[in-house]
């Protein structure tokens, strides 16, 4: 099979963690047969820098020519720093999502038994949590209506869902929940919000389509709670963009580190498929960065783009085998183990793979 991968490394240590990424891809393709195409492009600081816009028309044009998207991190503290800037790497983002059509954002949540104790929670509470986060990603506060009035004294962020918005996504979520335990939970803050109340009422409509799925409500309070005291409850979580984006890092802390936490970004074009731990600056070009995330990220391009299953799960096997073997970098490893280098991991995961390990 051939693969076209559109590559968009970014900022931070974007670029890093995306090249042991690329490693992953290869063997895996090395193993199983398949040719890959990568299309390098740029997005956030570095389009600014080099194009004057975080998200050049060029780079959208490889995106939609291509079967996926690798991508890593936007940010710079030049630009964190600096108020009053107009463009900014994070338009880079909204932008992309907007101009594919990125309305789904999955998040898969698991622990790893080697590394329980490194999650916040105790071992009996964490141990077997294994739930996907679907958050609904082009719409609500982030992209209503906003503005300043009296002066810039007074503040306002329209919270708006269309049906048609509420409806794609939930059928996402079924269609998920269908293939793992046919559990879905909607959370909402419908005793409060008008919106909420919408997204409770689809939900109700269209959960008589899916009887074989059990759906239930929360309030994203009780969620909140629900994710720390009881993770092994949730199955599909499915919220809107700005629960969803609050609850999304929450449940990343459940498996010991943000640097194990891939996502998929799906809607209407090529789908972008990306570690959720942002551009850390502090740590670019350190080779000190967690790369796992970014190459669990190939194993959902592999699944959910090409619709290889084999192949992702080859590459989750060799991601589970470097961290039973102590093969993590610094944020993972116990003493006196030593921690590997970014790319060390990355050669690792590789080796691996086509060994079939």
């Amino acid at each position: 099979m051939k693969l076209s991968i559109a590559k968009l490394p970014g900022d931070g240590i974007g670029p890093e963690v995306v090249t042991q990424a690329v490693k992953a891809i290869d063997a895996v393709c090395r193993r199983f047969g398949h040719e890959v195409e990568y299309k390098p492009a740029y997005i956030g600081a570095c389009a600014i820098d080099k194009f004057g816009s975080p998200f050049p028309e060029e780079t959208l044009k490889i995106c939609l020519s291509s079967d996926a998207v690798l991508f890593g991190a936007v940010g710079d503290p030049k630009y964190d720093n600096d108020p009053s800037a107009k463009v900014r790497p994070e338009q880079g983002l909204l932008a992309m999502r907007r101009e594919l059509g990125l309305y789904a954002n999955i998040r898969p949540v698991e622990t790893f038994q080697s590394l329980l104790d490194r999650s916040p929670l105790r071992p009996e509470i964490a141990a077997g949590a294994d739930f996907v986060c679907v958050r609904e990603l082009t719409g609500g506060m982030y992209f209503g209506d906003k503005g300043r009035l009296d002066g810039g004294d007074t503040a306002y962020d329209t919270n708006i869902y269309h049906r048609y918005e509420v409806e794609r996504i939930l059928r996402k979520a079924y269609s998920l929940a269908m293939i793992r335990r046919r559990h879905l939970t909607v959370v909402d803050k419908a005793n409060v919000l008008e919106s909420s109340r919408l997204w409770r009422q689809v939900a109700k409509e269209m959960a008589r389509e899916y009887p074989e799925v059990e759906t239930d409500f929360m309030y994203v309070d009780n969620a909140a709670m629900k994710l720390i005291t009881g993770p092994r409850f949730f199955d599909v979580l499915v919220t809107e963009n700005t629960f969803g984006d609050i609850l999304t890092d929450e449940a990343s802390c459940i498996s010991g580190s943000m640097g194990l936490l891939a996502s998929a970004s799906l809607g209407d074009h090529t789908g972008v498929y990306e570690p959720i731990h942002g551009s850390y600056p502090q740590a670019a070009g350190r080779n000190i960065a967690n790369p796992l995330a970014a190459i669990l990220s190939a194993a959902m391009m592999f699944e959910y783009a090409f619709g290889l299953k084999e192949e992702g799960a080859a590459i989750r096997k060799a991601v589970a085998g470097s961290i039973e073997r102590g093969f993590v970098t610094e944020d993972l490893a116990l003493a006196p183990a030593r921690p590997l280098g970014t790319s060390e991991v990355g050669d690792k995961v590789a080796e691996l793979i086509e060994n079939n390990v």
